[in-house]
């Protein structure tokens, strides 16, 4: 048994890593309240140019784009999302787990035929460590996406696309559904399924930091009952004059599509990253919380078996006296 000075070496030691776990959570947490923010900031353009695409391929079904147009697959692009840093849970291994099965899939056409543009540190040193051609260093993007960068990306690949450079591009990354539920994706970037894509889901929890599984179901009960109270949404009903014409308004709405597409994904990642922490936070929070419980149990048995045991030493030298 240890002794009781071990004891309460190992309580401070716990201590004073449950004092860091839980500072990391609040700062996890303060963190992902901005990453929703942003999120809730794009929302308005995502919903409006998601409008106005639905509302031009209800007038137009068979439009297609140099965007969208599919071909054989000789030379693929991966863009994949990953954290700059450590200590959130299996976040980096999932999406480090899903680029090697995607890689396996791609294995035929050749390790020369695979580029990868990784956005974030630890995807990128995995991408150095398999020896695949990176696209070029995202780090910055992984901590603060902007738009900017994404624009510069969207148009390295389309202008890839376009001159037969690259056949098609895939993303890797985590979808931000709630603090709660991050769901691994993979889609396709090029060529562009404009349906597909005005139907993937799109629900969001960009009011709660609340992890815990109980929570989720008591919001979740009462976001179904709110919706179920909202009257029926009207169907899109609006005309446009389209000038000069349908092709060259979608030229020009298609690649903002996909600028888009880059923003949100690094916008989802951003904020699964930090949601991903808190949760692994809490998780070591709570597990140094058990540690100490069990440790102060340990400690106080040890301390009352000294004392029982300098009792009888006293009562049995007295009585020998």
């Amino acid at each position: 048994m240890p002794s009781l000075k071990e004891i309460k070496t190992r309580i401070a030691s716990v201590n004073s890593t449950r004092k860091i776990t839980s500072a990391m959570k609040m700062v996890a947490s303060s963190k992902l309240h901005h990453a929703q923010v942003m999120i809730e900031n794009m929302l308005p353009y995502e919903t409006m140019l998601e409008h106005i695409l639905k509302t031009f391929l209800a007038s137009e079904a068979d439009a297609t784009t140099v965007f969208s147009l599919e071909r054989p697959v000789k030379r693929i692009a991966l863009v994949v999302y990953s954290s700059n840093s450590s200590l959130c849970g299996g976040f980096n291994a999932n999406i480090i787990k899903m680029m090697t099965q995607t890689i396996e899939e791609y294995k035929h056409l050749g390790k020369e035929n695979i580029i990868i543009y990784p956005i974030g540190r630890k995807v990128a040193e995995k991408v150095n460590k398999l020896g695949f051609s990176s696209g070029g260093d995202f780090t910055d993007l992984a901590d603060k996406p902007y738009v900017a960068k994404c624009i510069e990306i969207a148009q390295e690949l389309g202008k890839k696309f376009v001159d037969g450079e690259i056949d098609k591009v895939e993303m890797i990354y985590h979808h931000f559904k709630s603090a709660g539920s991050q769901i691994l994706t993979r889609k396709t970037f090029l060529p562009i399924d404009i349906t597909e894509e005005l139907n993937t889901d799109k629900e969001r929890d960009l009011t709660s930091n609340i992890v815990t599984k109980k929570a989720q179901d008591y919001l979740k009960k009462n976001q179904q009952k709110k919706e179920r109270e909202k009257v029926d949404v009207k169907p899109l009903a609006d005309i446009f004059i389209v000038e000069p014409d349908m092709d060259t308004v979608l030229s020009q709405l298609i690649p903002k599509l996909a600028h888009l597409m880059l923003y949100t994904a690094a916008l989802d990642s951003n904020a699964s990253e930090h949601a991903a922490r808190m949760v692994a936070m809490q998780t070591a929070t709570d597990n140094a919380d058990e540690l100490l419980r069990q440790l102060n149990l340990q400690y106080n048995k040890s301390r009352q078996q000294a004392i029982t045991n300098e009792l009888l030493d006293i009562v049995g030298g007295s009585v020998n006296n």
